[in-house]
């Protein structure tokens, strides 16, 4: 008997030749649309009716049942709550890692096994293996990072059809198959809401700070942020301070109201070598005397790591070298060779 397989179409080329996929290889296929968000945020529209339409006729192209799963309250409640509770705590989230968590590897896959799922599927770039997850053939889009707090259990329940590809056989195959995604481009901006950037959402939601002291490292304030909430470690672009000089965020006092910069890209404030983890999630705990490595953000290298300990909660990661603009609120997770075993939040530097 054919084994049913609900897959989250999100009206991307990734999502629709998964669906193409599957059907292929003999899976009874169910394309959802999951509606996260619908609010238009200042001047910018928010895009999922497009993402619906394009879902929706990649459902009709492929001859598969076509549904929609709104989860707007869910994911507000949810993601974005986290991400504004983050920011207001002078710290920079991850949505896209709590989106999986809570929204596409829970809700979506409960609904789905209810109405009569046997597994779900996403156009993720990853692979799983007896609820392992695994990295990604095409080791540029890998999207393991974002998936490292989704539970074993729902990992077992998943396919990753497009793990297999690379982001350029996955272009030919959505040809090949004649989806009407086949030449869209990729998404920008917030994941959930397009085009807008995290300035203008934040606008919409949180009180800004008041303007206040932007000091360089040599203790010298050297211009005025327009609100401390809007800055993060690493940042050089929007801070209006010149001088001829590229200036660097490397930190923020929320406190006082105030954004510390340096010109020195060697600022010891803006390198570190050591991890402080907390929120800590292990798909499967990896031998911490095994050769393991740690990714800091999306597609940043591996870098390995030297010691790994639990303290309490609590994980801390030796480096075997300095990495530049660690940000607190940000993912660290940990890898071998082919596998994404988990990871936390990073508290402090």
């Amino acid at each position: 008997m054919s084994k049913n397989v609900y897959v989250g179409l999100s009206g991307g080329v990734d999502s629709s030749v998964t669906a193409a996929l599957l059907k292929e290889q003999g899976y009874v296929v169910t394309g959802v649309f999951m509606k996260n968000w619908s609010k238009k945020i200042g001047r910018f529209d928010c895009p999922w009716k497009d993402d619906y339409q394009d879902a929706k006729r990649t459902a009709v192209a492929l001859d598969i049942k076509f549904q929609m799963y709104d989860f707007e309250s869910e994911y507000f409640d949810s993601v974005v709550r986290y991400m504004l509770d983050a920011f207001r705590a002078g710290i920079t989230p991850n949505p896209d890692v709590m989106c999986n968590q809570e929204i596409k590897f829970k809700l979506f896959l409960d609904k789905a096994i209810e109405n009569g799922a046997d597994y779900i599927a996403t156009g993720h770039y990853a692979n799983t293996a007896e609820g392992h997850l695994l990295r990604a053939v095409d080791d540029n889009k890998d999207q393991t990072y974002f998936l490292h707090r989704v539970e074993s259990s729902a990992l077992s329940k998943t396919l990753f059809p497009v793990g297999q590809y690379t982001k350029p056989q996955i272009r030919e195959l959505a040809a090949g198959y004649s989806l009407p995604t086949a030449h869209k481009k990729e998404s920008m901006g917030i994941c959930f809401v397009g085009k807008v950037g995290i300035k203008d959402f934040l606008k919409e939601y949180i009180e800004p700070t008041e303007q206040g002291p932007i000091v360089n490292q040599h203790g010298a304030t050297i211009g005025e942020h327009d609100g401390a909430i809007f800055y993060t470690i690493g940042q050089r672009s929007g801070l209006g301070v010149g001088g001829g000089l590229p200036y660097y965020v490397t930190g923020k006092n929320m406190e006082t109201n105030t954004v510390y910069v340096t010109s020195n890209l060697s600022d010891e404030r803006l390198w570190t070598d050591t991890l402080h983890l907390g929120a800590v999630h292990w798909i499967h705990k990896p031998a911490f005397d095994t050769e393991l490595w740690v990714r800091t953000r999306h597609r940043a290298p591996l870098i390995p790591i030297q010691t790994i300990t639990q303290e309490g909660d609590n994980v801390v990661i030796k480096l075997s070298e300095s990495v530049r603009a660690i940000t607190p609120g940000q993912s660290a997770v940990v890898y071998s060779a082919t596998e994404c075993f988990g990871g936390g939040i990073i508290s402090h530097i």
